[in-house]
């Protein structure tokens, strides 16, 4: 079971902070991600609850930035331990048999086991160091380092570019500057 498009789902979460004041804007994010059928059945209550699970999804990807490899799996097992799994199989869009989490029950209970999950599997499969917080600045998206040689520190490509073009621009600025000029 490939669980990286929930992990994916776990980083649009934090990613949306400004998308995920409304309803709609709850509604939008799963529409976008293939959840129609749970875009459909959103209440204010998911919305609280998604919303608070962001935030905690931002810590963990905070604490991966500063290499704090416990405090990810300690804040990660507590999410596990609120948010239990329950797996099912489902077959739809023409796809094969194929396992999906908690696809019932509320809204903000499936967006949060899937994911809680996405990451807990990252994290064992591929290692806490694979979550990060974008370096360029002001930028504060997180992202998924799915990167061979674990070397991705931006969220984007544009971010990537902007902080490229200012290391370049700082670089040429800094003989100038010893210079009195």
């Amino acid at each position: 079971m490939d669980l990286t498009s929930y992990a994916e789902l776990a980083v649009l979460l934090v990613n949306r902070r400004d998308d995920l004041k409304t309803l709609d804007g709850l509604r939008d994010l799963l529409s976008e991600t293939g959840r129609t059928e749970a875009a459909g059945r959103a209440t204010r209550r998911d919305l609280d609850h998604v919303i608070e699970l962001r935030d905690e999804l931002t810590e963990v990807f905070e604490s991966a930035a500063e290499g704090n490899e416990e405090d990810v799996v300690q804040r990660l097992n507590g999410l596990l331990v609120r948010h239990p799994v329950h797996p099912q199989i489902a077959g739809h869009d023409g796809q094969p048999w194929h396992m999906h989490l908690t696809e019932g029950g509320r809204v903000g209970d499936t967006v949060a086991v899937g994911s809680v999950m996405g990451l807990a599997s990252v994290v064992t499969g591929l290692g806490a160091d694979r979550l990060g917080i974008c370096q360029a600045a002001p930028c504060r998206n997180a992202y998924l380092d799915t990167s061979s040689n674990r070397s991705r520190r931006y969220c984007s490509e544009r971010c990537a570019s902007r902080a490229n073009v200012a290391a370049y621009r700082a670089r040429k600025r800094g003989p100038k500057a010893s210079d009195g000029q």
